[in-house]
């Protein structure tokens, strides 16, 4: 696996919590460091607590708008400065 640019500098990006999430985490947007996907749900995991944890477990995701599918969170390599979407299961239609 290649190691993100600027590797030692911290790689902050922007988590924005949507519905269930957002309700999980006590807030809608927030900054964190991390330098996976896999990386950042283990700080909103330990930050947030409660029902986030197995709630994430469910999420979809968006990477400056691009979605993660089914790939390994712990592969998918984030840039300084991008923006995550957490996107929980919705019900209805």
């Amino acid at each position: 696996m290649t190691p993100p640019a600027g590797e030692g500098a911290p790689v902050r990006v922007t988590v924005r919590y949507w519905a269930a999430a957002r309700d999980a985490a006590g807030v809608t947007e927030e900054t964190v460091e991390a330098a996976t996907l896999g990386e950042f749900l283990e700080v909103a995991a330990a930050r947030h607590g409660g029902v986030l944890p197995a709630l994430l477990r469910r999420c979809s995701y968006l990477v400056d708008d691009l979605p993660t599918g089914r790939r390994d969170p712990a592969e998918v390599v984030l840039r300084d400065g991008v923006t995550i979407e957490v996107l929980p299961p919705f019900a209805g239609g």
